[in-house]
């Protein structure tokens, strides 16, 4: 397994744990960061039943390292958010779910980062922001996942305030999926990632793909795709396996394809 700097990376049986680890700075995503997530993403965690993303210390993420972010030229600050966009697309297109266990403040980029993921799971403690409004820099690209995942209104009442959201209200507007105690967080988001590596990975991974595929397509061309995969999907030895196995009423044996 490689050994990062800015991230820890662990496996809990079929789970693959990342965690942030720039406590110090607030969990920023520097650009080493960013990258060496992107490449553990798509190296070792793309081949685990899940994965979840973790941070250490108290803060989930700041967003963007503003240290890397003054006195620069045009093209760099096109470098830092296209790094930033291959991450947020790099969790979206890799097999395996992204499940975010969010202990502490996400803000900005790192509010992203939560929206962006498949699954988020919080801490009572855990609050959200994009508040970079305040300094002069819009979350402008924080907004595509945020709008996506809790609709119009909320959004730009976030992005146009800055104010944050407590765990129970991001729950409420759909940005997590759940909220529980700060000491049963971890216990909570390996349940989540293991209710999803007893299913068949290539039935897991084809039902993500597919949903991304078709969320922001008319109904009519979401249905065209999907009904395709579906038939595709049926055609799978797991499914084939999975439709026998319940109706023989035994447990399934997948096989991965």
């Amino acid at each position: 397994m490689p050994v990062y700097e800015h991230l820890l990376v662990s496996s809990e049986g079929p789970v693959c744990l990342v965690t942030l680890n720039r406590p110090s700075r607030r969990n920023a995503l520097s650009l080493g960061l960013m990258r060496e997530a992107i490449a553990c993403l798509r190296g070792e965690a793309a081949g685990a039943r899940a994965v979840i993303v973790a941070a250490a210390g108290n803060t989930f993420s700041s967003g963007h390292d503003l240290s890397e972010m003054t006195g620069r030229e045009l093209g760099e600050y096109r470098d830092l958010f296209d790094v930033c966009t291959e991450l947020m697309d790099t969790i979206q297109s890799i097999g395996p779910p992204v499940i975010a266990e969010v202990q502490g403040v996400a803000t900005a980029a790192g509010c992203q980062l939560v929206a962006a993921c498949d699954l988020a799971v919080a801490s009572e403690a855990a609050t959200f922001a994009t508040p970079g409004v305040k300094i002069g820099l819009f979350c402008t690209t924080p907004m595509v996942a945020l709008t996506r995942a809790i609709g119009r209104k909320r959004a730009m009442e976030m992005l146009l305030t800055g104010r944050s959201i407590d765990a129970d209200t991001a729950a409420d507007w759909g940005l997590i999926n759940r909220v529980v105690p700060a000491a049963e967080l971890r216990a909570a988001s390996l349940d989540l990632a293991g209710r999803i590596a007893a299913a068949s990975p290539l039935t897991v991974s084809t039902g993500k793909r597919s949903f991304y595929d078709q969320i922001d397509l008319g109904q009519r061309d979401a249905y065209a795709r999907s009904k395709e995969t579906m038939s595709r999907n049926a055609l799978a030895a797991d499914a084939q396996e999975g439709i026998s196995a319940f109706l023989a009423k035994c447990a399934p044996v997948w096989s991965g394809r």
